[in-house]
Formats: C-alpha cells, sequence, structure tokens
C-alpha cells in the first residue's frame, strides 16, 4: 500500500470545496454498501495506466479527464448511484461535484481510494 501524496494547498483547497458539496464514504461505508447489496456502479477516475496496473473487480473505466464527456451514454439515468474512487479520494472528489452539476443526484466519492481497496479485502482485476 502507497503512502499518500503531498499536495500543492491551491489543489488541496480546490478538493476541500468539491468535497463540501458532495457525499463521501470510507472504506468500511463502502463494504456496508456492497454486504448490503444496495444497488450502484462504481467507477474507477485514475488515469489509464493505473486502471491496466490494477482495479477493482466489477468497476467501470472513466478517467478523469473524460468522464464529464462520455458519462451520459454509459449511464443515461442521472439518479443511478454512482461510487467513484481514484487513488486516494481528491480527483474522485472532484469528479463527483462535476456529475453533481451535471444533474447527476447520487454520487458519492470513496475517500481513501484505490489505497485503501487494495487492502480491504474486496476484488481487484488486473
Amino acid at each position: 500500500m502507497s503512502t499518500p501524496k503531498a499536495h500543492n494547498p491551491e489543489f488541496l483547497a480546490l478538493v476541500n470545496d468539491a468535497k463540501s458539496r458532495i457525499r463521501e464514504v470510507n472504506m468500511e461505508q463502502y463494504k456496508q454498501m456492497v454486504a448490503s447489496g444496495e444497488a450502484h456502479l462504481l467507477i474507477d477516475v485514475r488515469e489509464e495506466s493505473e486502471w491496466t496496473a490494477g482495479h477493482a473487480a466489477g468497476s467501470l473505466h472513466l478517467g478523469k479527464g473524460i468522464i464529464e464527456r462520455d458519462i451520459e451514454s454509459k449511464v443515461p439515468r442521472k439518479d443511478t448511484t454512482l461510487v467513484l474512487y481514484c487513488g486516494g479520494g481528491f480527483r474522485s472528489a472532484l469528479a463527483g461535484d462535476a456529475l453533481r452539476k451535471m444533474g447527476y443526484s447520487s454520487v458519492i466519492s470513496l475517500d481513501g481510494g484505490w489505497r485503501d481497496y487494495q487492502s480491504s479485502g474486496l476484488p481487484v482485476e488486473k
């Protein structure tokens, strides 16, 4: 498991602003969602190289650079519960805020992202 990256102050301010408008869950809360059978779509917003190296089993890859462009064709129902993850929860918060602005009403960012997912015991694919 890798350690969190050090981020620049303005980036963190942007992320914290986005986080003020979206819902976040941590890995334990996400595992409870999975265990309870709560319907959702897990979306990996990381870069292609990160996805290729390993990703959550069953997740859909829509990188942060293209998610706004492609989400409506991949997920036309805007009431679908979307759980977004990235490396640690920052890019997913930014992407989640953009999707919220596009009318997606149930967007969740996975705090801890792929870093926490890998040690969660949930299935991984390569």
